[in-house]
């Protein structure tokens, strides 16, 4: 389960940041997703938008869980215009886009965040708030809030 380690940041009257400590194994997984599912609910996400952000946390929390190193961290921070989604590991190698072998069971997580972030998506070093003497990445993404998905759609 995940840490209660929920940091809401509204040092900027329009913008909220959510930080959540998540547990150190596979059912990091199912709590990413309840937690960002629920923070974009109450901050009155579309619903569309709701559940490929719930979807694209779980590709990169799974991605943090199999290939990087502990402690995860899930970031989300939410704006006029837009959301960002950050999972922080501690592992030092960047996440690359495969192509998958359509018979595979695997590989397309990355895939999938590029495509339904519009492209919008990278990795960052980055230290982590909860734990701040941890440097690590973070995988991100965004989704605009306007009312067009996406501006070169």
């Amino acid at each position: 389960m995940a840490e209660t380690v929920v940091a809401a940041d509204r040092s900027h009257s329009l913008e909220q940041r959510m930080i959540w400590r998540l547990g150190d194994d596979a059912r990091a997984v199912g709590d990413a997703r309840d937690l960002v599912w629920r923070a974009l609910v109450l901050v009155g996400l579309r619903r569309d938008l709701v559940d490929d952000a719930v979807l694209m946390v779980s590709e990169l929390v799974t991605n943090a869980v199999l290939h990087g190193d502990p402690p995860y961290e899930l970031v989300v921070r939410v704006d006029p215009t837009e959301v960002v989604c950050m999972v922080v590991d501690a592992g030092a190698v960047s996440p690359m886009p495969r192509g998958a072998d359509v018979q595979a069971e695997n590989g397309r997580g990355l895939l999938i965040v590029a495509e339904l972030s519009g492209g919008l998506f990278g990795h960052i070093p980055q230290r982590f708030a909860t734990c701040p003497e941890v440097e690590g990445k973070a995988i991100w993404f965004a989704l605009p809030r306007t009312d067009g998905r996406f501006a070169h759609s």
